[in-house]
């Protein structure tokens, strides 16, 4: 392994791209302390500080900006803005005909696509920034808490309009410290940010359950996190092989096809989405509540059964959108019928199944099948800090669970059979054996 590394390092275009990344990740992680012009950022490490005051329904949020949204730092809004003009432009295909169509054009069509995600990017960025001024204003951002109120020092119409662009620009520029990953360095940039904002929150995770709970839980955390990590990677290289036989034929002179293949079907085919997508169903009625009076009774019943993470009504509900948006994402992003027709245009068969409408039929069936488990499992990463909650105490101090671990395992993998492939390209000797 470590000489593999050094293999890697050694090969000078490798070594090039790998460094790049480096850089950019440590730019970024620079940008998410430098504060943003108009904030009292002392009283804002004091808000920090207190641990009760970051249990809100902003710790989403702030897990994908590495911090930084409670820093009110330039990278405030992190990479959310665009993770939802991806997530928005993907649903559209299945309601606007012109962006199906764009998708089928190939690498055109991809450009064009996602020239609409930069823009959609930009303009929930500026919604995003003039509501976090809002709730910052308001103090909701920690709680309510009175000595939390008043972080903005100029509170003029163009001191609040510099914050609001100064965080969309933040949002712009991690876009593009993205997009300059992805081209000229190893693995996908926008996942890698993502990877580093979550892993940032690592280190200060184990040291607060050592201190909190003391060795003997820290060293049952660490086994217990091994043992999920294990669980986690073994269920995300799962996959169902579809056979597909590909029938001869007779082009001019020459005999083509006559090739076997597969379709891989992943266990956990909707990725890490479900479970953003049900964290972020269950944040908006605790963001409207805050915003409502605090004596009416709507409001008094979504802070004690919608906000709390011990309690068993939201933890049904979490476990239940869920496994509701794994069937709904899969049932958008795999269309059975698209597959069907591409495998018949080109001579394509499944061995025992005829070409056509069985065939879409067949892969339905499977696709049902296999996102039962694959929805279930989703549903048990993501009620591992709930449960951590209730056991230890510590929901947002438990690494080893939900999101967090989804995103670190996926994209480390990912990352590593990139370098891996690098490396056979070159050395005919991956980087594992």
């Amino acid at each position: 392994m470590l000489g593999a590394i050094g293999r890697a390092f050694r090969t000078p275009d490798l070594r090039k791209k790998l460094l790049f990344t480096l850089s950019i990740i440590v730019l970024y992680r620079v940008g998410c302390y430098i504060p943003s012009p108009g904030i009292d950022f002392k009283r804002v490490q004091e808000c920090v500080a207190s641990p009760e005051l970051t249990q809100g329904a902003f710790g989403l949020i702030n897990l994908f900006s590495g911090g930084a949204l409670l820093q009110l730092s330039i990278f405030a809004l992190g990479i959310m803005p665009y993770i939802t003009a991806s997530i928005i432009t993907q649903l559209l295909r299945v309601v606007i005909p012109r962006f199906e169509a764009l998708h089928k054009e190939g690498a055109s069509g991809q450009a064009k696509l996602t020239q609409y995600t930069r823009y959609m990017t930009i303009g929930l960025a500026i919604l995003n920034a003039t509501t976090l001024v809002s709730t910052v204003r308001s103090g909701a951002l920690f709680g309510n808490n009175e000595s939390c109120t008043n972080l903005i020092v100029n509170d003029e119409w163009w001191g609040i309009a510099i914050i609001i662009v100064t965080l969309t620009a933040g949002t712009g520029l991690i876009m593009w410290l993205g997009e300059q990953i992805t081209e000229r360095g190893i693995g996908n940039g926008m996942s890698l940010l993502i990877f580093t904002s979550v892993a940032a929150g690592f280190p200060s995770a184990f040291g607060a359950i050592l201190k909190t709970k003391g060795p003997d839980t820290f060293a049952i955390v660490v086994l217990v996190g091994l043992a999920i990590v294990a669980l986690v990677v073994f269920v995300e290289q799962s996959q169902r092989r579809i056979p597909v036989q590909y029938a001869k034929r007779m082009v001019g002179r020459r005999m083509f096809g006559g090739t076997s293949t597969y379709i891989p079907i992943k266990v956990n085919q909707a990725g890490v989405i479900p479970v953003i997508f049900a964290s972020s169903v269950l944040y908006l009625p605790s963001l409207i509540a805050q915003f409502g009076p605090k004596d009416a009774g709507w409001t008094q019943w979504i802070q004690t059964y919608l906000t709390r993470g011990d309690h068993p009504i939201y933890m049904i509900a979490y476990a239940v959108l869920t496994i509701f948006f794994a069937y709904f994402y899969v049932a958008i992003t795999f269309n059975p019928e698209e597959v069907a027709d591409n495998m018949k245009k080109y001579g394509g068969f499944i061995p025992g199944i005829r070409a056509g409408r069985p065939t879409e039929r067949y892969l339905s069936f499977v696709l049902t099948r296999i996102t039962f488990p694959g929805s279930i499992y989703l549903a048990f990463v993501a009620m591992i800090p709930l449960v951590a909650l209730v056991l230890v105490g510590a929901s947002q101090n438990f690494p080893f669970g939900g999101t967090s671990l989804l995103i670190v395992v996926g994209v480390g993998l990912e990352t590593v059979k990139q370098i891996d492939s690098q490396l056979q390209q070159r050395h005919y000797e991956g980087l594992l054996r």
